[in-house]
This record gives structure tokens, C-alpha cells and sequence, in this order.
């Protein structure tokens, strides 16, 4: 696949600072946009609030670095954009200033890239749409595995924006034919945290809010790379979370015990991720890199 140059919002966080170095290593260009620095010596940093308008139509008709001055052809546009700006979760922020920062700074990354004319955007959407992962109380998902098609409802504020960004991706997709996919992020697991799937059978519970399923940082990247390079799918939406679940326990026996009385619409592999990767694995060709059980032993 050839380069691409591509605007990155939010590098500098979690999934973000893992997928960057995958994407320059696929011959990539990439430009940060971040309220903080991304410390890497291939990439160019730019402070931009995604809340101000002006200062994101700004940043997307920037030169990304020094270099590009050279050439004196003026100012290149992007050829894809990744969204993955935003308040992470609930209980950092006030609920008001999370749905805000979140809906308000997709809408203006998704409306500059569109009438600015770049084809492809790839945002951060979330397991949490489902309204399991940060319900009040004990939720079910619709369906067993949990796939693209199931229902989504959040109770917070967190959920709720990232539905709201999937429903503004889907709107700007069909009144500019662009490429707009959202990805469904699993539990992003970096890989220093490797050591904690020790602990999850000790209380199991605990990885229920998460379907037991996660997305090693990586693999993310690769999912985001292939993303870049499918064309023509419109506006999609692809659950991003790795082959198997956290536990090593049959996926059946997980959905029996943990979900019961949630119907399963179809048979479920050995260990099968409950939040099913089924979609990115035939549309898009994912492989997982990183299984866990290769980092403990």
C-alpha cells in the first residue's frame, strides 16, 4: 500500500500512542493534533482544541512539518483523517463536559474533512454504545456474540456521545459519499498491562461490563491501517476487539454462566470473543497479532 499522509487527533492518548507508531511503520505520515504532544521523533505535533471549529478547519489545511515547505506546491491535502479524540470515559469530567468535548469535536473533525474533500475518515466509536459497560446496575446485551447489529442504547453519557458520533458519521457519509467508518474499541490494553489477565480469574465478574473481550493497542493499529486501505464501503461500523476473550474459559460456558437468558443468534467458536470481531475479520482481513496468552507464559 502506498503512504499516506494522515491527521491523527488524539495520538497522544492511550490506543492512540500505540497506533501512531504502527502507522508510521507501514511508511505512513502522520500528524498529531492533541491539547498534548505526542513524544516521537517521527511525528509533528499540533495543539488543537476539536471543540473550536476554526481551529480544526485550520489544522486540517496545515502543513504537518517543516519539510513540506520545500516543494513549494503549497499546502498537500490530507488523504485520510483518524479520529480518536475525546474525554475516554465517564467520572473524568462533569457528564455535560464529556458529551460535549465528545459530539461537539466529532461533528467539527467530521465536517472539515468532508468539505475539504478527504474521502476517508476512521473514528473512535465504543463497546459502551451496547449499554453494558457503564450501565446503572446489571445490563444484557441484545444478543449473544455481540455484533455490529445488536442494539445500542447506553445509559451514560460516555455511550450516548458515541452514539451520537456514529449517527453524525453516518450523516456526513451520505451527503458526501465519503468513506466514514466507525470502529466499536474494545478494552484497550497496552502491553505493559499484560500481567493484570493474571488476576481476571480470581473474579471473572469484574470483565463482564467488557463482554470479557479486549483490543491489545496494536492491533488497533492494524485494524485503523487496514481501514485506510479498504475503499468503498460507505459508512460502516466494525467492532474492533481481538479473536478471543480475557478469560481462558470455553466461550459458551462464559455466556451461559454470565449472560443467561440472552439469546445466541449463532454458534459461538472455542473461545470466541463474546464482542465479535466477526465483521473486520472478513471485510477487512484482520489478523490479530497479539494474542494474550503469549505474554504470561
Amino acid at each position: 500500500m502506498s503512504s499516506k499522509r494522515i491527521l491523527f487527533t488524539g495520538g497522544s492518548g492511550k490506543a492512540g500512542r500505540h497506533v501512531i507508531p504502527y502507522l508510521l511503520k507501514q511508511g505512513h505520515q502522520v500528524l498529531n493534533l492533541d491539547l498534548v504532544p505526542l513524544d516521537h521523533p517521527a511525528v509533528d505535533n499540533l495543539s488543537v482544541d476539536i471543540t473550536d471549529s476554526g481551529q480544526v478547519f485550520n489544522a486540517m489545511t496545515s502543513y504537518a512539518n517543516f519539510s513540506e515547505l520545500e516543494p513549494g506546491i503549497g499546502v498537500q491535502k490530507f488523504d485520510a483523517v483518524v479520529h480518536f479524540a475525546a474525554v475516554p470515559r465517564i467520572l473524568l469530567k462533569p457528564d455535560n463536559e464529556t458529551f460535549r468535548v465528545n459530539t461537539i469535536g466529532t461533528y467539527n473533525v467530521i465536517e472539515a474533512a468532508v468539505k475539504l474533500g478527504i474521502r476517508k475518515v476512521i473514528i473512535a466509536s465504543s463497546e459502551t454504545t451496547y449499554g453494558v459497560c457503564f450501565t446503572d446496575g446489571r445490563s444484557d446485551p441484545e444478543a449473544i456474540p455481540v455484533s455490529e447489529e445488536c442494539d445500542t442504547n447506553p445509559m451514560d453519557s460516555y455511550g450516548l456521545s458515541k452514539v451520537l458520533n456514529e449517527q453524525t458519521a453516518r450523516s456526513f457519509q451520505r451527503r458526501s459519499g465519503a468513506d466514514i467508518y466507525a470502529l466499536r474499541i474494545g478494552n484497550v490494553i497496552e502491553p505493559h498491562e499484560y500481567p493484570m489477565f493474571k488476576e481476571f480469574p480470581k473474579n471473572p465478574e469484574s470483565r463482564r461490563r467488557n463482554f470479557f473481550s479486549h483490543i491489545d493497542a496494536r492491533d488497533l493499529g492494524h485494524i485503523v491501517d487496514l481501514c485506510i486501505a479498504k475503499d468503498g464501503l460507505g459508512f460502516q461500523v466494525f467492532n474492533a476487539t481481538n479473536d478471543e476473550n480475557s478469560l481462558d474459559i470455553p466461550a459458551q460456558e462464559l455466556a451461559d454462566t454470565y449472560f443467561a437468558g440472552v439469546p445466541c443468534k449463532t454458534d459461538l467458536g472455542e473461545y470466541e470473543a463474546l464482542l465479535t470481531n466477526r465483521k473486520i475479520r472478513e471485510v477487512l482481513g484482520f489478523k490479530q497479532q497479539h494474542n494474550w496468552r503469549d505474554y504470561l507464559g
